[in-house]
């Protein structure tokens, strides 16, 4: 059970880090910057907002709770694979791709150890 908490308080951390390199690396006026402060605090909020619900199933075994993680963090999968490409494609965007990269195996290894755990303990 440790091993689920940890890997996805891993992967709450590395999305908020992408937040603050995405924050770093502003190009335009629509998107989020560490010269608006409250705007980037709302959005840092919102992400670990949206990280709590894997983060409170990950302490449960009941079948059908992992199987709602599951689901919630394949979304999360998603995600950092879809800012993969926006890496490439932003000026200075390499490290914007390596944390999507880091997250993206991080949320596999947590997907993946909900399946051990469950195949282990059923």
């Amino acid at each position: 059970m440790l091993k689920k908490v940890l890997l996805v308080f891993l992967t709450m951390c590395s999305a908020v880090a992408l937040l603050f390199i995405a924050s770093k690396n502003a190009v335009g006026d629509h998107v989020i910057s560490l010269e608006e402060p409250v705007a980037f605090r709302i959005s840092v909020i919102m992400t670990i907002v949206l990280f709590l619900p894997p983060l409170i199933l990950s302490f449960f075994n009941h079948p059908l709770i992992n199987i709602i993680n599951v689901v919630y963090q394949s979304f999360i999968v998603l995600t950092f694979i879809g800012l993969m490409p926006i890496g490439f494609m932003i000026q200075n965007g390499m490290t914007t791709t390596l944390f999507s990269f880091i997250g993206t195996i991080l949320s596999v290894f947590s997907i993946w150890s909900i399946y051990k755990y469950r195949s282990t303990h059923a």
